[in-house]
């Protein structure tokens, strides 16, 4: 589903995992995905992703790290700008 981008078959799926009494946190998970079907739904069936966003915050929050305690801002935004 989610490598094929099949979103469309989510519904489905669900039933089966709340259906399953044997994995109970499985059946809570699909209980949770149905709040917000469609949310989920269109995340598992769009070609979009945020990846290239969420890599820009992590090398931007481990250069923070890596300054802590060191220097102010003016340091992190030499290192986050030119790179």
């Amino acid at each position: 589903m989610v490598t094929d981008l099949q979103g469309d078959q989510l519904p489905e799926w669900i039933e089966s995992a709340r259906a399953s009494t044997d994995l109970a946190s499985l059946s809570r998970f699909a209980q949770h995905l149905e709040r917000d079907l469609d949310a989920v739904v269109a995340g598992l069936s769009q070609p979009w992703n945020s990846g290239v966003v969420e890599g820009h915050v992590n090398r931007i929050k481990m250069l923070k790290r890596q300054t802590f305690g060191r220097a102010g801002f003016v340091l992190l935004r030499k290192r986050v700008l030119p790179a």
